[in-house]
């Protein structure tokens, strides 16, 4: 069990827990992560990751969101290993997924300087994956809680496993689930941990198939928003530059809310992949309930979101002896 933040208070024999935050349970997930794992060799940890992540985000408010979706990308292949951050042209950042796709590998470099200047080969790129997402969310108006840390780094990329195993924003809902079963994840994970794109951008690349006729059949996604579409059409018009963005909430553009699921009931989700999970024939027996709820109680999508990220950043760790500690996240130790 884990929880933000605990205050013991005494009353002659008496002792009550007063919970201070949100208490939450990583069901089923069992590691050697512990969340005082550098108190004694490096207690500043979180402080310099802090630092290096508010000073990105400070200078481009979108790379919250690109630390973000750099642990779930990671956490989905080989699980939380770090090695999505490996160079070479068979590694997972240039796997059909990622490309010109994830980004922030500069800011995770200067992280991992800093904190290399203060603990010589003692923190694992995989622990500043972890805590960098939770700053960035933290940072753009979301919950925060304990990360637990200890993993060790990978000493392999898996590009086959990053194109086969992540979801994409044009599967069915049926297919996102399946991949989130995967790797333990339930509905309930697919739900909250797909409100982490109440922040971020998307590519025109990634969702022009809803907006116009490229398979020779009917026409443009009709789950999507007739005024958005007009909007996205302005933006991405055919044929266009599949690399120009937008943002993924159009309410709250940096603003880490439950915006996203109120969206998802106008029909004004960007992706497929998130429209899905209200719209969708198999939403109305799994997610269709939960997107109403975090749409309504941005309490407990914030809870449950923490739950989530603290049970993603608990996939296949390596731990102990396995893997290594690198000295640059971008190859492994020679």
């Amino acid at each position: 069990m884990h929880a933000v933040a605990f205050i013991m208070k005494k009353s002659g024999s008496n002792a009550c827990l007063l919970l201070v935050g949100f208490f939450v349970f990583a069901a089923g997930v069992r590691s050697q992560l512990t969340t005082d794992y550098y108190k004694t060799t490096c207690p500043n940890l979180p402080k310099i990751v802090r630092k290096v992540v508010q000073s990105a985000i400070m200078n481009e408010t979108r790379m919250a969101a690109s630390l973000l979706r750099l642990h779930f990308h990671d956490c989905f292949v080989n699980g939380c290993d770090a090695s999505i951050l490996l160079d070479g042209s068979d590694g997972e950042k240039y796997a059909f997924p990622n490309v010109n796709s994830v980004r922030g590998f500069e800011v995770v470099d200067a992280i991992k300087s800093a904190v290399e200047s203060a603990c010589n080969e003692t923190v694992s790129c995989a622990d500043i994956l972890a805590i960098a997402a939770r700053d960035s969310v933290v940072l753009s108006g979301g919950p925060s809680w304990r990360v637990s840390l200890g993993r060790r780094d990978g000493l392999v990329a898996n590009q086959t496993g990053a194109n086969n195993n992540l979801p994409s924003p044009t599967d069915a809902l049926d297919t996102i689930i399946s991949k989130f079963a995967a790797v333990g994840l339930n509905v309930t994970d697919v739900v909250t941990l797909s409100g982490g794109h109440t922040i971020g951008q998307a590519r025109c690349t990634t969702f022009s198939t809803r907006l116009y006729n490229f398979s020779g059949t009917d026409a443009a996604d009709t789950t999507l928003n007739s005024n958005l579409a007009s909007q996205l059409e302005a933006l991405c018009p055919e044929n266009g530059d599949g690399n120009v963005t937008t943002s993924l909430d159009q309410n709250s553009t940096d603003l880490f809310d439950n915006h996203y699921f109120k969206n998802l009931l106008s029909n004004k989700g960007i992706l497929f992949s998130d429209q899905e999970l209200y719209s969708s024939d198999a939403a109305a027996s799994t997610t269709m309930s939960l997107v109403e709820s975090y749409s309504n109680s941005s309490y407990l999508f914030f809870q449950n979101f923490v739950n989530s990220m603290i049970k993603m950043g608990n996939i296949s760790p390596l731990t102990g002896s396995n893997g290594e500690i690198r000295t640059n996240c971008r190859v492994i130790n020679s």
